[in-house]
């Protein structure tokens, strides 16, 4: 990989080269209607949102590299854009990638940049569980997580914007607030971590995304149980950056009990997977 503009051209490909969903299967309408958003879409802020996350995509790139397995790429991305037509963000155009790195993590930038790592993926059982760490990723971005911590917005925007008013300018000092805070955004991911309730409402978000496109809400629930008990380099950023896994596990399981969600009325879809992945 050599500069940011040609990770950006090689992330941008992936949306381009692997745009086909999976079928989604039909989900109870109830779902979207709780999912849904009341923010109303200014066309500036989303410009701005996607020229964020494409820098923070890039630079996570060039800390793990992309992994050159084809066929696996385009599999990740069929199935989270089965996801990705049961969010709320019609205005984003989604893209997923897979890092090559033994590390066992999901990324997510600013605009519709989702990332999982070459380690979680050799954790995971099958189709619904791949799905269930796509969601969750998902999650933050339909929520604006990043967007909303470090106030990325146009610079249209009033002067009570602060970080906004630096965001799309050319001048040095707007240059050297998008650095910074795209900085922040990395520290985010690598070293503090989410809010505990940005972490909640994600993996609460991925239960749903998961129902409406079919896949099996309690497949991450199996993810998180197979991979908690594993501790050392491979686990280091997660454990650093995400609250504990009995909590997540519990906010899943409540999630699925609360909405009523019939479990075995969705699939996993293991042998796929294994096709695909292994």
């Amino acid at each position: 990989m050599k500069g940011t503009s040609f990770l950006f051209a090689v992330l941008l490909s992936l949306g381009l080269v692997f745009p086909a969903p999976l079928t989604a299967s039909g989900a109870d309408a109830e779902f979207r209607q709780r999912i849904s958003s009341n923010d109303d879409v200014v066309q500036s802020d989303v410009a701005e949102e996607v020229r964020f996350g494409r820098e923070v995509a890039a630079r996570i790139i060039a800390r793990y590299g992309l992994y050159d397995d084809p066929r696996l790429m385009k599999y990740v991305n069929l199935v989270g854009q089965a996801l990705a037509r049961s969010t709320n963000r019609p205005e984003i155009e989604f893209h997923f990638a897979v890092l090559n790195t033994d590390e066992i993590n999901g990324y997510a930038a600013p605009g519709g940049y989702i990332f999982v790592t070459r380690g979680a993926i050799a954790q995971m059982k099958d189709e619904s569980e791949l799905a269930g760490v796509l969601a969750h990723e998902l999650g933050h971005v339909v929520e604006k997580h990043v967007v909303k911590e470090l106030n990325i917005r146009s610079t249209d925007q009033s002067p009570e914007a602060g970080l906004a008013m630096l965001i799309g300018g050319s001048t040095e000092a707007s240059r050297a607030a998008f650095s910074q805070a795209v900085d922040q955004a990395l520290d985010m991911l690598f070293k503090n971590g989410y809010k505990r309730e940005d972490e909640a409402q994600a993996d609460r978000d991925a239960v749903l995304f998961c129902a409406l496109a079919g896949y099996d809400p309690n497949g991450l629930v199996r993810y998180f149980e197979r991979i908690a008990p594993l501790k050392g380099k491979q686990t280091e950023v997660i454990d650093k950056t995400h609250p504990p896994f009995d909590a997540r596990i519990a906010w899943l399981k409540e999630t699925i009990s609360q909405e009523g969600i019939d479990t075995g009325n969705y699939r996993r879809y293991k042998e796929r997977f294994v096709d695909s992945a292994r």
